[in-house]
């Protein structure tokens, strides 16, 4: 099974690039008629990542103009909703009596099963720069939401700055960034993230939050705690009491959250913090920076306590593997602490 598929159309002669995309698109993601000013010279490309029921395509192209008629429909239609994130550029899509424009930082939600009339443009200034997004193809009965309420956010912005949106962006942001690193066993539990996230965001806007199913709800509030922690390492204040705090729930419920996924609380945040000190501290960037610095940087501020864990952990002292790393490239003496080759559940 390949788990990813990369097209660019400027392996291919200038005349045969526009349509040779466009019946690439139409193969690989959805049928639709395409029209664009930049044919002549149509340099894009695709990374697409199969994830069984769900597919994710990193996308760069020109700017162009993008017609799904009722005759397509019709002919072939996965049944499913489209969410692009917009990273460069913008879109615009008229859909369901609705013609909303998203740029840069926000997403926008389509039904395959409706016609449509779209847009993508360059930033305001450029008009001849690419265009790039992120789009999530999931076929609607996977949704854990009533239809009815799903389709009246179609074709209207969600923004992807902050909160749950956040969460779903960068998720799909290093899914993409990181595509060649997973394996065919990762597409279900990838599949399986990507749906949930996506039902978050669309029941944060329905505020039908108590809809989801609990699993869906216990998983969308991991991710968050981990996202929250991930961005307050620097803060010796981060405890799992804070962590509870800051998401409404109580420290018993947060511990279960992670000891139902062979982890804890205080283990995570400990394993993150060491895990960038050694990152650091291997680094040349940071060579002028005290070992005790890197450590605090990162909430571990006892100098001794420090040194402790960061042995136990990589069998040496920091300031000896910091010798050891930068004075031999690093090959062959990075060792991770117990387990830290496996992936925590997502």
């Amino acid at each position: 099974m390949t788990m990813v598929t990369e097209f660019r159309t400027s392996a291919l002669p200038a005349a045969e690039r526009f349509d040779s995309w466009h019946g690439m698109v139409n193969d690989t993601i959805v049928p639709n008629r395409l029209r664009s000013d930049h044919t002549p010279d149509f340099r894009a490309r695709l990374r697409l990542m199969d994830l069984g029921a769900v597919q994710v395509s990193a996308l760069r192209y020109p700017p162009l103009e993008t017609y799904r008629p009722a005759k397509l429909i019709r002919r072939s239609d996965p049944e499913s909703y489209q969410l692009m994130l917009n990273l460069r550029g913008g879109h615009r899509i008229r859909q369901g009596g609705h013609d909303t424009t998203g740029s840069a930082g926000e997403m926008l939600l389509y039904d395959t099963s409706r016609p449509w009339h779209g847009w993508a443009g360059a930033d305001a200034g450029n008009a001849g720069s690419a265009v790039n997004g992120i789009m999530v193809q999931v076929p609607r009965a996977l949704l854990p939401l009533p239809q009815d309420g799903v389709r009246s956010l179609i074709a209207t912005r969600l923004p992807a700055g902050q909160g749950v949106g956040g969460l779903l962006a960068g998720f799909l942001k290093q899914l993409v960034d990181h595509a060649g690193s997973y394996t065919p066993a990762d597409a279900a539990r990838l599949a399986t993230v990507m749906v949930d996230l996506l039902a978050a965001v669309c029941a944060h806007h329905l505020e039908a939050e108590r809809l989801l199913p609990l699993e869906t709800q216990h998983h969308t509030l991991f991710l968050r705690t981990r996202a929250f922690i991930e961005h307050h390492l620097a803060d010796p204040e981060l405890t799992p009491a804070a962590v509870a705090a800051a998401h409404n729930v109580s420290t018993r419920q947060l511990y279960r959250l992670f000891q139902a996924r062979g982890l804890t609380v205080a283990g995570w945040i400990r394993r993150r913090r060491l895990e960038n000190c050694h990152r650091d501290l291997a680094d040349p960037r940071h060579r002028h920076r005290p070992v005790q610095a890197v450590a605090s940087r990162w909430g571990l501020t006892d100098k001794a306590h420090f040194s402790r864990l960061f042995r136990a952990a990589y069998g040496m002292p920091p300031g000896d593997y910091r010798r050891v790393a930068q004075n031999a490239g690093r090959e062959g003496t990075e060792r991770q602490p117990d387990g830290a080759h496996d992936q925590p559940p997502c």
